[in-house]
């Protein structure tokens, strides 16, 4: 099955955009099957797994705001993905010796086992979505979008660096009255 194009080629011309249009519906398709299967089969969500995924790789369990940081979420919907999964009894919470004000999360054993459940059908099915492109493909692609990564990243720097220019008068910035 062929997957439609966004505006279907109408931007010739415009490889940015078309990239970047690509990535958007390649990404927003794979994200979607992934919520669907996750919930048809799991009864779970993609939130939850990625929290589980994130305890996975702390045993020892981290922080509220740990969590909330590493899943970059706010604090609100990372404490009402805790309670969700702790009423499931996947997760448990404690306080710090000598911090009643704060919480760490970590899995249980049911959580770890739930977890491998579920990180097994997530490789499986992303290998499958994966499964037409060659191996060197993937490689190339991986180290490609590293390059667009990069791209960003310097591209907000300058953004910064010409928006504190142009707030202060310099290169190139008006000067407050």
């Amino acid at each position: 099955m062929a997957i439609r194009e966004k505006h279907d080629g109408k931007l010739a011309g415009r490889m940015d955009v078309r990239v970047w249009l690509r990535l958007l519906s390649c990404s927003t398709i794979i994200e979607k099957r992934l919520r669907r299967r996750f919930a048809d089969r799991y009864d779970t969500t993609l939130p939850r797994f990625d929290v589980l995924a994130t305890l996975e790789r702390h045993p020892d369990g981290v922080t509220m705001g740990e969590l909330s940081r590493a899943l970059l979420v706010s604090n609100g919907n990372v404490t009402a993905l805790v309670r969700q999964l702790e009423g499931a009894g996947l997760v448990s919470t404690r306080s710090p010796e000598g911090d009643r004000r704060s919480s760490i999360v970590a899995l249980t054993a049911e959580g770890r086992s739930h977890f491998a459940e579920l990180a097994a059908a997530h490789h499986a099915w992303i290998k499958g979505m994966f499964a037409g492109v060659p191996n060197a493909d993937l490689r190339a692609l991986f180290d490609l979008l590293a390059t667009v990564k990069a791209s960003i990243a310097a591209e907000d720097s300058e953004a910064d660096e010409t928006d504190e220019a142009n707030e202060t008068g310099g290169a190139g910035g008006r000067e407050r009255e």
